[in-house]
């Protein structure tokens, strides 16, 4: 093979080991020419977001950086930065996590798919529009990974159903060049429509997510830095937050919806190849019917686990909604002058999905039918086993740290540092900057977390927004929804992965129509944001909470 063949397979198989140490490294010019503050901060995030990037270090194990490197540089001690990593935001998504692992638990989650399948129809285009909207809805209170991992099955098994039966195909095979029929490996690939439905259930997901503060991590992560860095503002309301981001979200699922059938099921070309692959007749309308059916009775009558769950999944939304409306006085208010925040609420919830019961059998406790009474304790309507197992911990650790980064871009005056850099920018227009910096964060989140890249983006436009004395929320807002924009790569986000997996799809087949997504999701939210956000925020104004105390800015 030869030296160079050798470094070539070396640099293949360690190429991870030897970046993250060669990474800092390379970054020492940062503090070795200035070792002020703020380039010491510089230096932290620049190492973190190259170890985000390249996952040359786990991203979960990643985000434990500050806890060792902002003491050591001082920036914050020990303390502070462990309690950054526990702030309301990250114990709501917490708690938001074990509601929605409870929903998973009582496969209370399968029921309202099969259901909401069953009512819209089975069709191949009704199929299409089914999944992308349940997808959706199930993803503003769960995670987009599990909204996914959901709907797949379901879409398996009808396809190979309408398959057995002679309707419609889900793969072709490809032959491979110079491989023998005997020697080839597995090359199927998706026909157009089973690439349709799958990924449909990805891009459904993270849209969904963006509707509600616990859809997605990125919008806790919002909530968080915003609420860490504007103490003395009204932080962000989870009713207002989702009276604003739903109607967008219905906005830009209608055209990702058509976008999506217009690319692979040949709507508005009737007689295209496309829309042919897809006619299955009333034979396998009836089919698919018999499918979904038969799995609904297969889980049989909703159960008291099912009804416990969903009536704390109701509960949990009313108190968010209603613990400080602002409308009219909440019951948070109500109840004490101190300031009770969402993580509250989930608490309260959690607490009581421990304590009732996932079966009633309690109530046989003195039933003279000694075959009725319970033999032991029935477990609560979830089990921390079950939580345990399910708890996506890293992504706790990612949240966490993009608090600390925040709070330490603050003391450190970093953020100003990058702002003051960027030059003279008061002669652009807000409407410019809000487009530039969700172009940015829209683009970052192809390569990596989409907390990742809201963790380094939203601390930014909050000082750039001081600089500029626009509203802070006018550029934030939309940028954090843009960091859920992950559309074009297998790697931008989980429900990609397992989506792209599950069919066998190409990444380029992926990134052709995630590009044209990613496109049309930024145009709805040019088109939407400064109009839906400004009914609840005052954008043209700049508030007083939004100042610094000391009135300074770097340079100055």
């Amino acid at each position: 093979m030869g030296a160079c063949g050798d470094l070539l397979f070396g640099i293949r198989i360690y190429w991870k080991a030897a970046f993250s140490v060669i990474w800092p490294i390379v970054l020492l010019p940062v503090i070795i020419t200035d070792y002020s503050e703020h380039k010491r901060c510089l230096y932290v995030i620049l190492l973190m977001a190259g170890y985000w990037i390249t996952e040359a270090i786990h991203i979960a194990i990643t985000s434990l950086i500050p806890i060792l490197l902002f003491p050591i540089f001082n920036l914050m001690n020990t303390d502070d930065v462990c309690k950054s990593y526990m702030k309301d935001a990250n114990m709501m998504f917490i708690t938001g996590l074990i509601l929605a692992i409870a929903v998973e638990y009582s496969h209370l989650h399968e029921r309202i798919a099969l259901v909401a399948i069953d009512v819209v129809g089975v069709s191949p285009k009704l199929l299409h529009l089914g999944i992308m909207w349940i997808t959706a809805f199930i993803s503003l209170w769960i995670s987009n990974t599990a909204a996914t991992a959901i709907m797949l099955p379901i879409i398996t098994s009808i396809l190979l159903e309408l398959e057995g039966q002679g309707i419609g195909t889900i793969y072709v095979r490809e032959a491979e060049p110079y491989v023998s029929q005997v020697q080839m490996e597995d090359t199927r690939r998706p026909t157009k429509s089973t690439m349709c439905y799958y990924i449909s259930a990805a891009y459904a997901a993270s849209i969904g997510g963006m509707g509600t503060l616990i859809g997605t991590g990125t919008n806790l992560t919002f909530k968080g830095i915003v609420e860490a860095t504007f103490k003395d503002g009204d932080g962000i309301d989870f009713g207002y937050f989702m009276l604003i981001t739903v109607p967008m979200v219905i906005v830009l699922m209608i055209f990702a919806t058509l976008l999506l059938q217009l690319w692979f099921l040949g709507l508005l070309r009737p007689n295209s190849n496309d829309a042919q692959s897809i006619a299955i007749g009333p034979e396998g309308v009836a089919i698919s019917k018999q499918v979904i059916s038969d799995r609904r009775t297969q889980l049989g009558p909703m159960t008291f686990h099912e009804i416990g769950v969903l009536s704390c999944f109701i509960l949990a939304i009313v108190l968010w909604i209603t613990r400080e409306p602002q409308a009219f006085p909440g019951w948070a208010q109500q109840l004490t002058d101190l300031k009770v925040q969402d993580s509250s609420v989930g608490a309260a919830i959690i607490l009581l999905l421990f304590c009732i019961p996932a079966k009633p059998n309690f109530f046989n406790v003195f039933s003279e039918d000694e075959a009725k009474r319970p033999k032991e304790p029935s477990t609560g309507l979830i089990t921390w086993k079950f939580i345990y197992r399910k708890m996506p911990w890293g992504l706790i650790f990612l949240i966490g740290s993009g608090f600390a980064i925040a709070d330490a871009a603050k003391s450190s005056k970093m953020n100003d540092y990058i702002v003051h850099n960027m030059g003279n920018l008061d002669g652009f227009p807000p409407y410019t900057l809000m487009v530039l910096g969700c172009i940015v964060a829209g683009l970052l989140t192809q390569l990596t977390s989409n907390v990742a890249i809201a963790n380094i983006t939203l601390p930014i436009m909050a000082e750039l927004s001081r600089k500029t004395k626009i509203h802070p929320l006018y550029l934030m807002y939309p940028v954090c929804l843009s960091c859920s924009f992950a559309y074009i790569l297998p790697v931008a986000t989980p429900p990609n992965a397992i989506a792209a997996a599950a069919c066998n799809m190409r990444t380029v087949q992926m990134a052709l129509i995630g590009s044209l997504l990613l496109i049309v999701s930024w145009l709805v939210l040019f088109c939407t944001t400064p109009f839906l956000a400004g009914l609840v925020w005052d954008f043209n104004s700049f508030p007083d909470w939004a100042n610094k105390a000391d009135n300074e800015t770097f340079g100055r």
